[in-house]
């Protein structure tokens, strides 16, 4: 017989093809439907779905950008990877309603397996067990209660089997399963238990209980189950009495019995308890609570006789411990009762020669990391007590106060420290400035007045006295103490301030002069240069700006600034070259400088020499590969909109934490209109340098576009508490001479709305 073969169409084969195949884009919900709409894959095969990749693409972008950001933190991604959970895969199995082929193989092979164990070993409980739970996996409930029945005949004294047999029978079933059960296993607390909640009545809950109590009048689980049960105090009383009598050892049922209990009944109940288990502290916790809620812990030291009980018997908890119990005292509102834990536990087994001090105050870093502030002020306060004269701690527990407390705790504390060290400058204007906050203007004077006679000619509180004088328009009085620290404390700070200040006051010539005589003592003052030429460029006087700059990188060759200053000056003079001559100049005497590179970058992109630009970014990333400012520069402004994120991927890996560069993420957001993530990038930026002013101008243009009222506020109130004093735009808005800005607020709305000139 001959035989005819014909040629297979090519679509034939492109489908058995692609039905062989398995899936492996990344595609988002309704992709398939956008795709096909833009002229996507053909049918047959024959074209690229660009749509598609470039989906993908993305996904995967965003996912490596959120990888790089948690490198070393657990948890999630937060691009919404979820981890999956080995332990509960057979768990979730049994919520499918249909099985794989593979499945069913899978559960025929596991039925035989234990088929052979239950039948070589029919006494092994945990064989019958994972029998009857197989079945049930397999969704045949009735087939699982018969392999847990005749588990149950087999190991009749298994509570496990057992409890397993209630839990697969209904309700009905079970009360006669448990029948059987504590007829087998009548010293089984559980099986009694679970005999209990399976009535509903509360009257049978009881005879239940009473009966298991009968048998184990030792077990304290069913003495507590008894007790819940009884709605009447009275009643709860005269069991509890009872289940002390028999059970003298169990802490839990003395604490209960003293919670029914009157304040003299209770006394009396925890000193029964306290010489039954004399090595309990809970029990003498619970004395001292006790004696917190009637008004009397200030009379009786009850954790000082405490310490001491527990130590004749060494029962001493360690120290971590105590503080544990003292951060739960807090959380329960017994905050009495948390200071005396301190107070009487915090130096136990330290020895002088240990380093108590970096201990201690890492134990009230570690409460303030949880939130138990209390539990901290206690510490610091017992730390205060041994280290009186420590000016590191008075500081440390004036922060506390500062931004857990009020002012008025505030203010208490600082008069405490400033008498303990009279010597330390910077308590000293602590407390002036909460005094001036508070706006007691003569109260913040006082207190300058007292910190003159304790350290005289101390040029900050000399500064802080002018700034309490100019802030509130006593110019002449600023101008008189200025001219007195110059004389007395003179130092080129000093003299930097009196410029400022002359300048503020729009006397131009007399900051001049008062800037030339200080560098005649100061001639290494890099700002003294700088405040020379701005004086003269705000009178739009280029040339002795230019040499007084170019004098200044003589005298100051490794100031930053300083060369800044110059080229831009060149720049603004329209002379590009020597601008671009400058900073030549200021990479060699500064190698590595990213502000340096920055700058040449910027003044070939402002030039429009836009591959000039690319250039001198491609050197000066090699140079400074680790510099979030020049690579956040390089993505934003040198970058295709379209190539910044996998850009943006490779800075975070190269230079890992910076605010410049996390803010650039969140503007990339922000432009694609990815709400969420933006203000995520934001916010880990500030977390990363809270000091940083710029980040916060960044976010708050985002809040007045995106944000909450209630957002924005907090953004403030924890912005006044930060108080930011670095970034490029924040320093040059905030030391505007023309400008004077009360708080940081107003300069956050400046350097906001001249970032939006950008």
């Amino acid at each position: 017989m001959r035989q005819k073969f014909y040629p297979t169409p090519d679509s034939v084969l492109a489908g058995a093809a692609g039905g062989a195949q398995f899936e492996t884009s990344v595609q988002e919900d309704g992709a398939e439907a956008i795709a096909g709409s833009s002229g996507g894959d053909q049918e047959d095969g024959t074209m690229t779905n660009f749509v598609n990749i470039g989906r993908a693409k993305t996904k995967v972008l965003e996912a490596r950008l959120d990888r790089s950001a948690n490198v070393g933190g657990g948890g999630d991604s937060a691009a919404g990877a979820t981890n999956i959970d080995p332990k509960g895969y057979l768990t979730s199995l049994s919520q499918s309603t249909t099985m794989t082929s593979e499945q069913v193989g899978d559960i025929k092979r596991a039925r035989e397996l234990l088929e052979s164990v239950i039948r070589t070993n029919p006494k092994h409980g945990p064989g019958w067990i994972a029998a009857a739970r197989l079945e049930e996996l397999a969704g045949k409930m009735g087939p699982a209660r018969g392999v847990i029945g005749r588990g149950c005949e087999h190991c009749p004294k298994n509570e496990d089997v057992w409890l397993e047999a209630l839990r697969l029978n209904e309700t009905d079933n079970a009360k006669i399963i448990v029948a059987n059960a504590v007829k087998h296993n009548p010293k089984s607390v559980r099986l009694w238990i679970e005999a209990m909640k399976l009535e509903s009545d509360p009257r049978a809950k009881k005879k239940v209980v009473r009966k298991a109590l009968d048998i184990l009048p030792q077990s304290v689980m069913l003495w507590k189950e008894a007790v819940k049960l009884e709605e009447d105090a009275k009643d709860a009383k005269l069991l509890l009495s009872r289940a002390v009598e028999l059970i003298p050892l169990s802490v839990e049922l003395w604490l209960a019995l003293a919670r029914l209990e009157t304040f003299e009944n209770a006394q009396a109940v925890l000193n029964k308890a306290r010489k039954a288990v004399p090595t309990s502290h809970e029990i003498w916790l619970a004395a001292a609570r006790l004696q917190e809620q009637h008004g009397t812990a200030n009379k009786i030291n009850v954790m000082k006789r405490a310490v001491q009980a527990l130590a004749r018997v060494d029962a001493m908890p360690s120290r971590e411990d105590w503080i544990k119990e003292a951060e739960k005292c807090e959380s329960e509102g017994a905050i009495e009762t948390c200071q005396a834990i301190i107070r009487e536990t915090l130096g136990w087994q330290l020895e002088e020669d240990d380093d108590r001090k970096k201990v201690w105050c890492d134990d009230a870093e570690g409460s303030i990391a949880r939130g138990m502030y209390e539990t901290a002020r206690a510490i610091y306060a017992y730390a205060l007590r041994v280290f009186y004269m420590k000016k590191s701690l008075w500081r440390a527990a004036a922060e506390l106060e500062k931004t857990h407390g009020t002012k008025e705790a505030l203010c208490a504390l600082l008069e405490k420290a400033v008498e303990a060290c009279p010597q330390s400058e910077v308590l000293w204007m602590m407390l002036a400035k909460e005094k001036w906050q508070s706006n007691d203007i003569d109260g913040a004077r006082i207190v300058l007045g007292r910190a003159f006679k304790q350290n005289p000619n101390n040029e900050d509180i000399w500064l802080a006295a002018v700034k309490l004088e100019a802030e509130n328009n006593q110019n002449e009085e600023a101008r008189k103490l200025l001219a007195t620290a110059r004389h007395e404390a003179g130092t080129d700070r000093v003299w930097i301030k009196s410029v400022a200040f002359e300048r503020q006051q729009g006397n131009t010539d007399t900051a001049l002069q008062l800037v030339n005589d200080g560098l005649q003592i100061y001639p290494k003052a890099d700002k003294l240069w700088m405040m020379k030429g701005q004086i003269y460029e705000a009178e739009n006087k280029l040339p002795p700006a230019r040499e007084a700059y170019n004098a200044g990188t003589k005298a100051c060759p490794k100031s930053v600034p300083l060369w800044l200053l110059l080229a831009r000056l060149e720049e603004k003079a329209g002379i590009i070259v020597r601008a671009r001559s400058v900073l030549d100049r200021a990479r060699l005497a500064i190698p590595k400088s990213p502000e340096l590179w920055c700058e040449s970058v910027r003044i070939e992109r402002r030039a429009g020499n836009i591959p000039q630009a690319k250039t001198l970014m491609a050197k000066a990333l090699q140079d400074c590969p680790h510099s979030g400012l020049l690579w956040a520069e390089s993505i934003w402004y040198l970058e295709l909109r379209t190539h910044r994120r996998p850009r943006l991927v490779t800075a975070i890996e190269k230079v890992g934490n910076d605010p410049v560069l996390y803010v650039t993420v969140a503007r990339n957001f922000w432009a694609e209109r990815k709400l969420p993530k933006a203000m995520s990038w934001f916010e880990k930026a500030i977390l990363v340098d809270p000091d940083y002013g710029d980040t916060w101008a960044w976010y708050w243009r985002f809040l007045q576009q995106h944000g909450t009222e209630d957002k924005r506020q907090d953004v403030l109130s924890k912005l006044l508490v930060t108080e930011p004093r670095h970034g490029e735009v924040w320093q040059r808005i905030a030391k505007d001479p023309t400008r004077r800005f009360k708080n940081s607020e107003e300069i956050l709305m400046a350097v906001a709305e001249e970032l939006g000139k950008e």
